[in-house]
């Protein structure tokens, strides 16, 4: 019976071995021209990253545009540097381009060329590679995303893959700061695409990309009191700053990270001079949000709570910005989900498809808000230390995965074979 028992096993295994699906091979002409492009990538990494470009920082910005443009005109791009529509807030132009192919489907590739570093740094932190680490600042934040989107389109010209009836590049320069000059032409641009592919990193110890982000919003507290001499009259007085770390306290625990709600004060002034009660103190509470009914909750609750004062005569002022709004996932991004999963698969590399937010924000949030096709985010680098000014780098070993993955989804929702 033992002997009957092991043959009977061996066959259910055969029959499952055979039953299992193959993994697909990979598009052996896509793959080697991505090996291929590897080296000029790290070029073109290294040339972007040597380049500041602070968010304000109106030279740096223009500098490192017209490089952009000038790439990606020399792919064959018709390409325009847009004025940004709140120059006072934000200097820096955008760059688009757009190639036109022989197909009939539309796709937008996103990234961002402003990073959050200070004019000067540059000196103390250049470009450099240590084993299998490309560092620099802004180099996971976003620089590695437009080297991708340009190299992509440049592997995509090599194998002649224009399936696409237009393919738009769209870089903008004020992505740190909210994105004020850019965002209403992100949310045009995306209107009518047939999907959108944002180019911000992967976390390092894991290949992802993200269907969902956070929304994003501010709290501004603003308390006035009355100024009176610390050492002879502070009765006289009605101190700003108490009544601000009053109100600070009680609202400390709006958070309900369950529903991926997070209201958290990170900054707070008061007061000039030492020797006097402060009249005056402000703070600002960063609020991160799932669905945009949720910052309807928060202010709420905020208009509450100063209600509730700790220090008699003072005013208590407190107004909530809505910024980015959460990118939530459609049945329609889920699916083409699955086939980069597919995709990432014949090359042997796990993905995978976040489908819930983790706090941050993007710009594909301002591009699904009217886009009638999938909007997807995450298709850059794996990366570390985003706003670090030491220790942010890209993984190298990620650049041909990624270029792999980009031009592959690109040339299959061209041709309709993403399902």
């Amino acid at each position: 019976m033992s002997g009957i028992g092991t043959l009977r096993r061996a066959a259910v295994g055969f029959l499952m071995l055979v039953a299992a699906p193959a993994l697909a091979a990979p598009q052996k002409p896509v793959l080697d021209a991505a090996e291929a492009e590897k080296p000029a990538y790290l070029d073109t990494l290294k040339a972007l990253v040597s380049i500041e470009s602070g968010s304000r920082d109106s030279e740096g910005l223009a500098t490192i545009a017209a490089l952009i443009a000038q790439r990606l005109k020399a792919l064959g791009g018709e390409v325009e540097l847009l004025e940004s529509a709140d120059a006072s807030r934000s200097p820096g132009k955008t760059v688009l381009a757009r190639f036109k192919g022989t197909g009939t489907r539309k796709v937008l590739l996103l990234a961002h060329m402003d990073t959050v570093y200070s004019k000067g740094m540059l000196a103390q932190q250049p470009f450099r590679i240590e084993g299998d680490k490309a560092y620099g600042l802004g180099i996971a934040d976003d620089k590695h995303g437009v080297a991708l989107i340009l190299h992509t389109v440049a592997l995509l010209n090599k194998i002649a893959a224009k399936d696409y009836g237009t393919l738009t590049v769209l870089i903008n320069g004020d992505e740190e700061i909210g994105s004020p000059g850019s965002r209403a032409l992100i949310t045009r641009t995306a209107a009518d695409q047939d999907a959108v592919f944002s180019c911000e990193g992967s976390p390092v110890g894991q290949d992802a990309l993200r269907l969902a982000t956070s929304g994003i919003a501010s709290v501004q507290l603003k308390v006035t009191g009355r100024a009176s001499h610390a050492g002879s009259s502070p009765e006289q007085g009605r101190n700003a700053l108490y009544e601000l770390a009053h109100q600070i306290l009680q609202m400390r625990d709006l958070s309900k990270p369950e529903m991926g709600l997070k209201l958290n004060w990170t900054i707070a002034s008061a007061g000039s001079v030492s020797n006097a009660i402060p009249a005056e103190a402000k703070a600002q509470a960063d609020v991160r949000a799932l669905r945009m009914a949720d910052f309807d909750l928060i202010e709420t609750a905020v208009k509450e709570r100063i209600q509730n004062k700790l220090i008699p005569d003072t005013v208590v002022e407190a107004t909530l910005t809505r910024g980015r709004p959460p990118l939530a996932p459609t049945e329609a991004a889920k699916k083409l989900g699955a086939h980069a999963k597919r995709v990432f698969d014949e090359i042997g590399r796990p993905l995978s498809v976040v489908e819930r937010a983790t706090g941050g924000g993007t710009d594909a949030a301002y591009a699904a808000l009217e886009a009638k096709g999938p909007v997807i985010e995450g298709f850059g680098l794996r990366g570390f230390g985003a706003h670090s000014n030491q220790n942010e780098y890209v993984a190298l070993d990620s650049i041909v995965p990624r270029l792999y993955l980009l031009a592959r989804l690109i040339t299959d929702v061209s041709r309709d074979r993403a399902k």
